[in-house]
């Protein structure tokens, strides 16, 4: 039942000056998945990793890269991020015009495709296109301003999580729900047991500085574990 959880690790929060060694230790502890955050510096005061960057990070681990644009500009890095070669290409829905197009691009690559949502954004807006969606990112904190160490999950985070999953399931779908911004070893047991299937791992979990990484993995599965079984006697 744990495998339905996928733990994807953020690489901005890895050490950005030694990323080679970086993504060895996180193959080594197990993981199979990379968050890679794309940001302009104009949606979001952020810009951890280029275009270049990227393309050689593809060329040193078979990972699968969870690419998470964060651009006012998103069909110029989606098809920079097809050329490169990646699993999945998730996009804002508030910065896009043409989301059809968009995710008719990224399909025909045979690349999944997620669309995310800032905090504030109603769940609404995907009535259209949840059919179409491999993945749905839920911002849990606003985007890009993860240096603000105080900060803390919305506080209807666990609520947005639950009605998605409900929504999806109300649907027929299986559309997985991807959560992203202070996925904390305190908030994991609650997002899994709302419905979370990928958790975005940063600076408060995975690459939490006290323990080594595969500690912190170790203490994350134990969360996750206590989360499905709630999830699984809530809805027994």
């Amino acid at each position: 039942m744990q495998e339905r959880i996928t733990i994807a690790p953020s690489i901005m929060c890895a050490d950005l000056c030694n990323l080679e060694k970086s993504v060895k230790e996180i193959e080594n502890a197990g993981l199979d998945t990379l968050h890679i955050d794309i940001i302009d510096g104009s949606f979001s005061p952020s810009m951890p990793l280029g275009i270049s960057t990227i393309e050689q990070l593809r060329k040193i681990t078979d990972m699968n890269f969870d690419v998470h644009i964060m651009s006012n500009d998103n069909e110029f890095f989606i098809q920079e991020m097809l050329r490169i070669g990646v699993e999945q290409i998730t996009f804002h829905l508030e910065t896009s015009s043409h989301i059809d197009r968009y995710i008719n691009l990224i399909k025909k690559h045979d690349t999944k495709v997620g669309v995310a949502l800032n905090p504030a954004t109603p769940l609404s807006v995907l009535d259209y296109v949840l059919p179409q969606c491999d993945t749905v990112l839920l911002m849990l904190i606003n985007p890009g301003f993860a240096t603000d160490k105080g900060e803390k999950q919305v506080s209807y985070a666990t609520k947005k999580v639950n009605d998605l999953s409900k929504l999806i399931k109300s649907k027929g779908l299986d559309t997985r729900i991807e959560v992203d911004g202070r996925v904390s070893l305190d908030t994991i047991e609650e997002l899994v047991s709302a419905g979370a299937d990928i958790l975005v791992a940063g600076s408060t979990s995975l690459f939490k500085s006290n323990n080594s990484l595969a500690d912190n993995k170790e203490i994350m599965e134990e969360s996750i574990l206590k989360g499905l079984n709630k999830e699984a006697a809530f809805n027994g």
